[in-house]
């Protein structure tokens, strides 16, 4: 029975096919230099929407290498807010290699497909908010062993790129927790099953010319059949910073489809497995907590000195890979507290697997994810272990926030998550 005055935690799905034309510059690899030639598989938004008495809250998964910059995601902020009533917005990528280039600003204004996907999210949206109804819900936990930790170091101290790993050696740190999200109507039938893992999307290779959502998206259609159709899927990436598949930057001589499939048909087992046993059912608190917040962090690196750094991974990727290096940047983080029982926490960028694992340790509700590539890209985001070691994404260009920032951001996630709880005071 539901208490008096206890309002309905309501749901509403949608989704829309966002793949942009062929001919654009492809996302993700230095050395890829041809654009897009063709669609291997649609790229989606998909959007669901959580409603609490005044409250609402948009979750939205990109099948792209990253979010849109900081002008197109204030756009969309601002389109949601005034057309379909929504309060607080996380935007994720899944983070695929094979999407388009997204940069942080354009000099000739945002491209014709960025804004014709940014209107479609805009109308999946209000399609999901016209669709709220109360649901159901059930959390569950799994184990998928589809990748390794990319950065080995050596006995000697050294750090190795440790790409590809057919062998399946295994590493460390890796998480192969796979957490399961299951949204029911009341009557029991599948809205939404949202998925969350960390694993870089990158069976597919620079060579690869056609779009595609890499194994989330083998993943995604696998769980979604095997309910009938009738849920929406989503997957949501976590700290993949430095996670690779096993099978990695496959080129088509060694059937790099075959091995992409595998990667998301062995996730949508564990997914499918986890999602069918998990007992949904109506919260007794519904409330929707939630904070958006700006951190400043200074660069890691003299600004002419990391232009010249970038530029060393050639002329095509400093152009799309060139954030603004300014005395400081700002970094958001949003924390989402759910039913007081299930906290979100999002990193815009890559964080490493480390992260999502004190993440869990030390938030204070036990259901707790970190989404990575959220609302916003400022690159890698390395332990501050991992930075004195070094490697791709530890040191370099591609990670050019202080050291120290991801850690920053997962204790101030874990304030907000406490003060939500009411556990901690702001008065003394």
């Amino acid at each position: 029975m539901r208490r008096r005055g206890v309002a309905d935690l309501k749901a509403g799905v949608a989704e829309r096919d966002i793949t942009p034309p062929i001919g654009l510059p492809m996302w993700g690899y230095a050395a890829r230099k041809e654009p897009a030639q063709g669609v291997l598989d649609p790229l989606y938004a998909r959007v669901l929407v959580l409603e609490s008495g005044l409250k609402r809250l948009a979750l939205i998964s990109l099948d792209l290498g990253r979010t849109f910059g900081a002008t197109s995601l204030a756009q969309l902020r601002g389109a949601l807010r005034t057309r379909c009533g929504i309060n607080y917005l996380i935007v994720a990528a899944t983070h695929t290699h094979s999407g388009p280039v997204i940069q942080e600003e354009y000099t000739g204004g945002t491209p014709p497909w960025e804004q014709t996907a940014l209107e479609q999210i805009v109308q999946a949206t209000d399609t999901a908010v016209k669709g709220l109804q109360p649901v159901r819900l059930g959390i569950g936990y799994g184990r998928a062993f589809i990748g390794h930790n990319r950065l080995r170091i050596e006995p000697d101290g050294t750090v190795i790129w440790f790409s590809s790993n057919p062998q399946r050696i295994p590493t460390a740190p890796v998480d192969p927790t796979v957490t399961v999200l299951r949204l029911d109507t009341y009557d029991g039938e599948p809205l939404a099953i949202l998925a969350h893992h960390a694993c870089h999307p990158v069976v597919l290779d620079a060579v690869n010319l056609n779009y595609s959502a890499d194994f989330p998206g083998v993943t995604v259609r696998m769980v979604r059949e095997a309910f009938d159709n009738k849920p929406i899927c989503f997957f949501l990436q976590g700290a993949t910073g430095d996670i690779n598949p096993y099978y990695a930057h496959l080129p088509p001589l060694e059937n790099e489809i075959k091995l992409r499939d595998w990667t998301g048909l062995r996730l949508g087992e564990e997914v499918i497995r986890v999602a069918s046993s998990v007992r949904t059912e109506i919260w007794e608190d519904t409330t929707i907590g939630c904070t958006e917040e700006v951190l400043r962090f200074r660069p890691r690196y003299r600004p002419s000195a990391w232009r010249a750094a970038i530029k060393s991974f050639g002329e095509e990727f400093a152009r799309w890979f060139n954030p603004r290096m300014e005395q400081e940047s700002r970094v958001p983080l949003t924390t989402v507290l759910i039913g007081k029982r299930l906290a979100l926490m999002t990193i815009p960028g890559e964080p490493f697997v480390a992260f999502q694992q004190s993440w869990r340790e030390c938030c204070p509700v036990r259901d707790s994810l970190l989404l990575g590539y959220a609302n916003g890209y400022f690159g890698y985001f390395p332990t501050i272990r991992a930075a004195a070691y070094g490697g791709y994404g530890a040191s370099g260009p591609t990670a050019w926030i202080e050291v120290g920032a991801g850690e920053r951001l997962v204790n101030q996630a874990t304030v907000r998550v406490y003060e939500m709880l009411g556990q901690l005071k702001r008065r003394p």
